[in-house]
């Protein structure tokens, strides 16, 4: 029976991941850590022996107790402050929540000697700003975060190659782009429009949709995928190796919106709330997931064109 911590378990990534778990991988025994509750039940996950702890990472005490009971053979360490926009209200709460809490993890697991995979997730922020020349992104490129967040990330990512080469810590690293998908909180674009539009739908209102600056090109990966990916990567990634998590495709917030409208058979404006502007914002970013293709042979299952009619169904459920 394989044994999984998972952090962050109550997030968006976590709960899917679980549900990948338990529809593909018989037999396997969880223990989920997340500073939010989380809401257990059993009968969703017959497949599984699923224990929750409800305990805060930057408690470094704790969390070396809970790892060193459970022993595990693979953790997926997901807990995050993943808000770029939140990362410049507060750089200290980012790092606090990104760097420290990674290192809390990395160093129990050496204290206590265990022997288990790490799959340090990672963003494409760690990019920054890019020449359109340099697109798609490889995991050569250089980096150049341009948020405090963007340089958490990178920090985490030194951490995790400093530990692999020292100590021989067996870690993963991910560069994981922007997701998407049913059930994502709506303080997420993609989420956010959904949500608006399906509401212009249901009250058959012709109104303006609220965004940010809709220019900005992005690489949009559905959830379903991307924890396909992470469980193969714990399997089969590369001990210390970096791996872009995306689909390879990029598209403009507009063309987003244009689709759920189409999707919805909606017309709207588009006006653009200043707040929800960032102080500074990579006009594109484009992954190359050719890596992950060659190496864990991975083949993404979920289009743009589905992964949106899903959140749209999802909203209009709700």
């Amino acid at each position: 029976m394989q044994r999984y911590i998972i952090t962050g378990v109550s997030g968006f990534v976590g709960k899917n991941f679980i549900k990948y778990l338990n529809a593909n991988i018989r037999q396997s025994e969880i223990l989920g850590i997340d500073i939010r509750p989380f809401d257990i039940h059993p009968e969703n996950y017959e497949h599984l022996k699923f224990k929750f702890e409800r305990s805060d990472l930057k408690d470094k005490d704790t969390l070396c107790k809970l790892i060193y009971n459970f022993r595990p053979d693979f953790i997926l360490h997901l807990a995050s402050y993943s808000s770029v926009a939140g990362s410049w209200k507060s750089p200290n709460t980012s790092f606090l929540n990104n760097v420290n809490i990674f290192l809390n993890l990395i160093e129990s697991v050496r204290m206590i000697g265990l022997k288990c995979r790490i799959l340090s997730v990672g963003s494409s922020e760690e990019y920054g700003s890019v020449k359109i020349e340099d697109l798609p992104l490889k995991e050569s490129n250089q980096l150049n975060p341009s948020s405090p967040f963007g340089v958490a990330r990178v920090t985490q990512e030194l951490l995790s190659r400093l530990y692999a080469d020292v100590y021989g810590l067996d870690i993963v690293i991910t560069r994981s782009f922007n997701h998407i998908g049913p059930g994502q909180n709506e303080n997420y674009a993609v989420a956010s429009f959904a949500k608006q539009l399906v509401e212009v739908r249901k009250n058959k209102l012709n109104e303006f949709l609220s965004a940010g600056d809709v220019s900005i090109v992005r690489d949009f990966i559905d959830v379903r995928d991307v924890v396909c990916i992470y469980h193969k990567l714990l399997l089969n990634g590369k001990k210390g190796e970096i791996y872009n998590v995306c689909s390879g495709y990029g598209v403009s917030l507009r063309n987003i919106i244009q689709m759920i409208c189409e999707i919805l058979e909606v017309n709207i404006s588009i006006k653009q709330d200043l707040k929800l502007k960032r102080p500074k914002d990579n006009p594109v970013i484009i992954g190359c997931n050719e890596k992950i293709k060659r190496e864990i042979n991975w083949t993404n299952e979920f289009s743009l064109e589905r992964s949106l009619k899903d959140v749209v169904q999802y909203y209009m459920h709700q």
